[in-house]
């Protein structure tokens, strides 16, 4: 099967998409991979209380499904990191969130600095988009960008003694 611009009604027939399309944020005409990421703001709200364990463990968990639901999604679709694939930017954001203060000035924080990341692909992130192939591919460049954007936030959030 090869869809390339799949339809609200086809995610909703196929589970496997819908998450890998962000619950629909993904089908965004401009800019998927930014709206995918804001979709993952109000489950980081819901996530941001838990301890750490708990949110690591959602993000191994949410970071393996992601490399299952990108993959499937990229040979149902017919293109490897389709746009409007966007669980790796959701994973991408939590990992970015990962004991960071909580606020939304912090979760605009994070925000930015992810998509920026993500965006901006230093190395070696623009080195994994290019070479690493299928849904583990697909996860890899965010979460390096994740990492990045974390590291960043979480020395900032040290100068600021928060």
């Amino acid at each position: 099967m090869s869809i390339k611009n799949p339809s609200f009604s086809q995610l909703l027939r196929d589970p496997s998409l819908m998450l890998a399309f962000g619950f629909g944020s993904g089908l965004a005409p401009k800019a998927p991979g930014t709206f995918g990421t804001l979709a993952a703001i109000p489950f980081w709200w819901l996530m941001k209380d838990l301890s750490p364990l708990w949110y690591l463990g959602i993000l191994v968990v949410t970071g393996l499904l992601g490399c299952y639901l990108c993959g499937t999604a990229a040979r149902k679709l017919g293109v490897h990191d389709h746009g409007g694939i966007v669980w790796d930017e959701m994973v991408g954001y939590w990992l970015t969130m990962f004991l960071a203060p909580v606020g939304w000035g912090w979760a605009l924080y994070g925000f930015v600095l992810f998509r920026l990341f993500d965006i901006a692909k230093p190395p070696p992130i623009g080195w994994a988009d290019r070479r690493v192939q299928g849904g583990v591919g697909i996860m890899l460049d965010d979460i390096l960008a994740a990492v990045y954007a974390g590291l960043v936030l979480q020395i900032t959030a040290w100068f600021m003694g928060a």
